[in-house]
């Protein structure tokens, strides 16, 4: 009898403490896929902090060939400040809808000035401002890979199960605005 009942704990403990690696494995997984999707949501502010901080370079060059385009360059400053003060990815993706916008419309512009389109400071911020779309474009798409793969985890079982008792949330993509899913063209 007390055999078998030595048996009996000792299945139970095992069991538990299979169960508790188990949890601990399932938790550090999760916490693990929401740290790289804060890694990577952290890599598009960079990228485009970096865009935001080209702008004032872009402007001031264009400024000097197109003085009476001063709408353009308020709409600029107004959604750099927007990004910069950007603190979700949806207020990030929104700000750079915006950003996105007026500089097309900047390049519009750019185009009624050939002087412009040939100087070197202009061609230089044309080149690092092509880089940075880049940038942001590959950006994005390892945050939504990582965002991706978080969610999978999150409501997979039985992973699902930690991922309910610690309250663990979705995380959402960075989708971008309807119709601007490509780099805008810079070509001159």
């Amino acid at each position: 009898m007390k055999k078998s009942l030595a048996i009996t704990l000792g299945a139970i403990g095992g069991l538990i403490l299979i169960i508790l690696i188990w949890g601990i494995a399932s938790y550090n997984g999760i916490v693990t896929a929401e740290t790289t999707v804060e890694e990577k949501a952290s890599t598009i502010q960079v990228d485009l902090q970096r865009r935001a901080d080209l702008v004032p370079n872009l402007v001031e060059t264009v400024k000097g060939y197109a003085t009476h385009e001063e709408k353009i360059f308020t709409e600029l400053a107004d959604a750099r400040a927007r990004l910069g003060g950007a603190k979700t990815i949806e207020e990030q993706e929104a700000a750079n809808n915006e950003l996105s916008g007026a500089l097309s419309r900047l390049m519009v512009i750019v185009e009624n000035y050939p002087d412009l389109k040939a100087s070197k400071n202009f061609e230089n911020l044309q080149v690092q401002l092509e880089g940075t779309e880049n940038r942001i474009k590959i950006s994005r798409t390892d945050y939504n890979k990582a965002v991706k793969d978080y969610n999978l985890r999150l409501r997979r079982f039985p992973s699902s199960i930690i991922a309910g008792i610690f309250g663990f949330e979705k995380a959402d993509m960075f989708e971008g605005q309807e119709g601007i899913d490509t780099v805008p063209q810079v070509n001159f």
